[in-house]
C-alpha cells in the first residue's frame, strides 16, 4: 500500500495476492510485478485523469486469491510451455452497481512486454470510456459495449506500434526490483509439518487451529499462518490498539517482523516455522486471537455499514455478529465446511457480497433497513457473480434466511461438494422453496 495516488480517476493501489512470496504454489512473487506496475503507473501523465478509478490486481498461483476477475485489469503469471514467465491479462472486471466478470484480453503476454501491453488497454481506455456518466465510466462498461473482440482489436493496434518501444522491460531492471522483495532468510528444515507440529497429547484445539489457518510455505520447515479477526459476536475485522501491538510483537517473535492484511479482514503472519506454531497458538489464544475459523462461515466479511459509512443504507456489523453468533459452535462449522459470507450495506458492494457463496445486501425499502440475499458467488477461478433469490429480508428474518441456505445445503450436497458446486448442481430454485415457503406452498 502507498498514500501516493489513491483517490480521484487514476490508477490507485494495486494489489498481490495476500501469501505472495511465501505459498508453495506460486510461479513467481507476485508482489514484485504489482511493484513493477506501481512504478510505471503512479503519477503517470497520459493517465491522471481517466474517465473513472482504476484498480489492478496480480496473481501467481494456480488458485486465484486476488480476485483478479473482478478488477479493472487482472494480471495472471504462469509458465509457457519454454518455461517463459507470461500473464493471463483480463479487463472489465468489477464489482458494485453494475457488477462484471473480467474478460482475457490476452493469454500469453511476455513480461517484458507487460507495461507495453497495459499502456495501450490504458490508451484505449482513456480515449473511449465514457466520462458523460460516473456510473457508465469504468471499463467494465466498455468492454461490454464494445465486446471482448472489438476490445482485443483496439488494444492489440494500439500495442503493435509500441511494444518495442521504451516500455520494454529489461532483465537487470526485473532482477533489481525483485531483490527488494527477496525472502528473509530461512534456516534449513526438514519438512514434516503437521504431525511433527501437533504431536501426540496436544492441547484441545491446536491440531484445530493448525489444520484450518495455516497454509503451506514454500520453504520446508514454514507455514504461513492465518489470523481470523472473527471471534464469535465480534466486530468482523477489528482489533483494538492494545491487541495489534501484541501481535506486532509476535510478527517480530515468529514471523520476521512481518505482518500482513488479507482482503478477507485478517491479519497473515507470512513465515512461521512449524516447530513454533504450538507456542505461537499458545500466545494467540491468551490474545483471544486463536479462533479455528479460517476460510469457515464464522469467518466472514462485513463493511462498515450505516454505523460508519454515509453512503451505507442499511447495517451490516450487527448482523454480521448475530450470523457470528448463531454459527459460533466450531463443530458447527467445520461439519458445515468451507463457506464465503459477506455483508454489504449498500449497492457500492465494499463487502463484497456479489462474489460470495451466500452474499447479503443492505438495501433501504420505505424508509427501514432490508436485506436481499444472493447465492453462488466466486471470486476465484471459477469466477462468477450471486443470484438474487427474491425478495429481501428485514433485520429480524436475515439471519433465519441465512440458516436456511445453510440447512438445505447439508441436505443436499454430495460428498465433498462445496456449496458453490451443490448450488450449481441444483439450481436456485430449492433454496427459493427454503426461503419463501409460502410463496411457493401457496402456488402448490
Amino acid at each position: 500500500m502507498h498514500a501516493i495516488q489513491t483517490s480521484g480517476n487514476c490508477i490507485r493501489n494495486v494489489t498481490a495476492d495476500t501469501y505472495a512470496g511465501a505459498v508453495a504454489d506460486e510461479v513467481t512473487d507476485s508482489r514484485v510485478w504489482a511493484e513493477i506496475v506501481r512504478q510505471w503507473s503512479t503519477l503517470h501523465p497520459e493517465f491522471s485523469f481517466l474517465p473513472r478509478k482504476f484498480k489492478i490486481a496480480v496473481s501467481a498461483s494456480p488458485f486465484d486469491r486476488a480476485a483478479v476477475r473482478f478488477h479493472d485489469i487482472g494480471l495472471i503469471a504462469k509458465r509457457d510451455d519454454r518455461g517463459g514467465l507470461v500473464f493471463e491479462v483480463l479487463a472489465g472486471g468489477g464489482q458494485g452497481r453494475t457488477p462484471m466478470i473480467a474478460k482475457t484480453l490476452n493469454d500469453a503476454v511476455p513480461a517484458e512486454d507487460l507495461l507495453s501491453y497495459l499502456e495501450a488497454i490504458m490508451r484505449v481506455y482513456n480515449l473511449a470510456g465514457r466520462r458523460d456518466n460516473k456510473y457508465k465510466a469504468r471499463i467494465k462498461i466498455l468492454v461490454h459495449d464494445l465486446g471482448v473482440d472489438e476490445m482485443v482489436r483496439r488494444v492489440e493496434t494500439e500495442w503493435a506500434v509500441m511494444r518495442d518501444g521504451a516500455l520494454k522491460l529489461p532483465e537487470d531492471r526485473i532482477r533489481e526490483i525483485e531483490a527488494h522483495f527477496a525472502p528473509p532468510v530461512f534456516e534449513t528444515l526438514s519438512d514434516d509439518p503437521f504431525a511433527a507440529s501437533v504431536g501426540t497429547g496436544a492441547e484441545p484445539g491446536f491440531a484445530g487451529w493448525v489444520r484450518t489457518n495455516t497454509v503451506a510455505h514454500k520453504a520446508p520447515g514454514y507455514a504461513i499462518v492465518v489470523l481470523p479477526l472473527k471471534e464469535p459476536g465480534a466486530v468482523p475485522g477489528d482489533l483494538g490498539a492494545d491487541a495489534m501491538e501484541a501481535v506486532a510483537d509476535l510478527a517480530e517473535t515468529y514471523s520476521f517482523d512481518e505482518i500482513r492484511v488479507s482482503p478477507d479482514q485478517n491479519l497473515v503472519l507470512p513465515h512461521v516455522q512449524w516447530s513454533e506454531l504450538r507456542e505461537l497458538w499458545a500466545e494467540l489464544k491468551d490474545l483471544g486471537l486463536a479462533t479455528s475459523n479460517a476460510g469457515l462461515i464464522g469467518d466472514m466479511i462485513a463493511c462498515p455499514g450505516l454505523d460508519y459509512c454515509s453512503l451505507a443504507n442499511a447495517r451490516s456489523i450487527p448482523v454480521a455478529q448475530r450470523i457470528s453468533r448463531r454459527f459460533a459452535d466450531l463443530d458447527r462449522q467445520l461439519e458445515i465446511g468451507r463457506m464465503r459470507v459477506k455483508l454489504s450495506g449498500c449497492i457500492n458492494a465494499c463487502g463484497h457480497h456479489h462474489v460470495a457463496d451466500i452474499g447479503v445486501l443492505g438495501v433501504e425499502r420505505a424508509g427501514k433497513e432490508a436485506y436481499q440475499v444472493t447465492l453462488g458467488g466466486n471470486a476465484g477461478n471459477d469466477a462468477s457473480i450471486g443470484d438474487i433469490v427474491g425478495p429481501a429480508f428485514d433485520a429480524h428474518t436475515v439471519v433465519d434466511a441465512v440458516e436456511a441456505v445453510i440447512a438445505l445445503y447439508l441436505e443436499l450436497r454430495e460428498t465433498g461438494e462445496a456449496f458453490a458446486e451443490t448450488y450449481r448442481r441444483v439450481g436456485s430454485q430449492p433454496f427459493k422453496e427454503a426461503l419463501y415457503p409460502e410463496k411457493y406452498h401457496a402456488a402448490a
